[in-house]
């Protein structure tokens, strides 16, 4: 296996509140490779989009906080970067694309001005020509019909699929290595969702860089990731290639994530939802975080006093964070393989 290219090591953050201290990301340790899509799932809450905010130093402090932990990039701890060091890294080295485009894109400020600006931040004495000229080709490398045309207008002039087209194009402006994509598509409507995705693989087939997609979305995951990591309550609670996860999940949560989605070759009339509520961040329950919502615990001590570790499941590519992972050994995943599963 080829050597990350980032190195995430016991990420902690905290936000200070009225309430008390919310603990976001709690210990959170994982690999990027280059050239890989890495999927991060989880329910709204879970951690996963507080965990990359925070590499790229964009987690207002106060009331955020990163109270351990660093992110190792060629070398350097993002974590223990400057502002202005971090000013000059956003959008060159690792770039996002956010889950609304509509708020990320200035309303009074033409798109391709706002393509340009992202290059000339970064090579400001490159010529205003050649940005134009890199702007169209970006522009149309992503789909947008009509680029020449689509670099006067404005954002309320796109649909939203067009929007989100413009933002994987600012993302690629400057050739990152790694791009961070936030629920990308989850302002869309699904034909759109669709395009957008295809989008996703043909840059990343151009660029070669690694993604982290972080979504609610398991079907997303299937078609575009690799590997995946799980996350509840501010830990990983699973990790392993998305064909393992999909076929042979160790973590209870996991398995529930996978009963509450739909598949087309079933008939059901109701969905299978997780019980109960994602735990508090301020009063985490005792022991293991998910034992309240979970059928394997069944009330034993363990669970209830004891955190898990994330440990190794059948060869240290696939881990879970379950006092009871071997007593699923048995159970039939519903995805044997995931549906349209990455290669």
């Amino acid at each position: 296996m080829p050597e990350p290219i980032l190195s995430i090591r016991n990420l902690v953050v905290e936000f200070k509140t009225e309430d008390g201290i919310v603990h976001a990301v709690d210990d959170i340790t994982y690999d990027v490779f280059p050239g890989e899509t890495l999927g991060i799932v989880g329910e709204s809450g879970s951690g996963k989009s507080v965990s990359t905010l925070a590499l790229l130093g964009l987690i207002p402090q106060p009331p955020g906080r990163i109270a351990n932990g660093e992110a190792m990039f060629k070398g350097r701890d993002l974590l223990k970067l400057s502002k202005r060091d971090l000013r000059d890294f956003r959008g060159k080295e690792v770039a996002m694309i956010f889950q609304d485009p509509m708020t990320s894109l200035n309303p009074v400020l033409k798109v391709g001005f706002q393509l340009s600006e992202a290059i000339k931040t970064h090579f400001p004495k490159e010529k205003d020509d050649a940005i134009k000229a890199r702007v169209i080709e970006l522009l149309r490398l992503v789909g947008v019909p009509n680029p020449e045309q689509r670099y006067e207008q404005y954002p309320h002039e796109f649909s939203g699929g067009m929007r989100q087209r413009a933002m994987i194009a600012m993302s690629i402006t400057n050739s990152p290595s790694i791009l961070i994509a936030d629920e990308p598509t989850t302002a869309l409507d699904v034909t759109i969702q669709a395009q957008v995705l295809e989008v996703m693989k043909r840059v990343q087939a151009e660029t070669d860089a690694a993604t982290i997609l972080i979504t609610h979305d398991l079907g997303i995951v299937a078609e575009m990731c690799e590997r995946v990591i799980v996350m509840y309550g501010g830990k990983i609670v699973e990790f392993g290639d998305v064909h393992t996860i999909f076929g042979k999940p160790r973590h209870p949560y996991t398995i529930g994530l996978m009963n509450s989605l739909p598949r087309l070759t079933e008939d059901e009339e109701w969905l299978q939802p997780i019980p109960g509520q994602p735990p508090s961040l301020i009063n985490r329950p005792r022991g293991c975080a998910f034992h309240p919502r979970c059928f394997l615990a069944q009330g034993r001590p363990r669970c209830r006093e004891e955190v898990p570790e994330l440990r190794p499941i059948e060869g240290d590519q696939h881990g879970s964070a379950c006092h009871f992972a071997e007593e699923l050994r048995e159970r039939p995943s519903r995805f044997a393989e995931p549906v349209g599963g990455a290669a």
